[in-house]
């Protein structure tokens, strides 16, 4: 019994372990770090513009191929900006958002953000889930974006 708990205890350690080290090829730490806080700013940039009813760039964080996910798929910028018109337009934002994590790939071209949506009395309402692509002058677009509501 006690040889059987110790494999068990040295198997439950095995995707820490194995997570703690850095793979071949991969960036360092502070490198993975900066692409991190780079994508972290994108969409805290974006929610920004939301909050502040700044429709250009809002729009500007908009890839040309972007898909984002509401009742129906909306493809393209020009689809979600017709759709969320209303939303960019009202006096008060009706809801805030913000990242509490943040992944990107080895590669820095692709990095996912997700994070709390709170209505205006701080309520959380939902959660987002963004798939931003890095562009080749640096700056970063978002591709794919849905929400999902939280469980009452």
């Amino acid at each position: 019994m006690t040889t059987r708990r110790h494999a068990l205890l040295a198997a439950a350690t095995l995707p820490t372990a194995a997570s703690a080290a850095p793979l071949p090829g991969w960036p360092s730490a502070d490198e993975i770090a900066r692409r991190v806080s780079e994508a972290r700013a994108a969409e805290t940039a974006f929610a920004a513009a939301f909050a502040a009813r700044d429709v250009a760039a809002f729009r500007s964080r908009l890839a040309p191929d972007t898909i984002w996910m509401g009742k129906a798929p909306l493809y393209g910028p020009d689809a979600v900006m017709a759709a969320w018109t209303g939303l960019l337009t009202s006096t008060q934002p009706p809801f805030s958002w913000s990242p509490d994590l943040v992944l990107v790939l080895p590669s820095g071209d692709l990095a996912r953000t997700t994070g709390p949506v709170l209505d205006p009395d701080g309520k959380l309402t939902a959660r987002f889930q963004s798939v931003w692509r890095r562009k080749a002058t640096g700056d970063w677009e978002i591709v794919f974006d849905f929400g999902t509501e939280v469980c009452r």
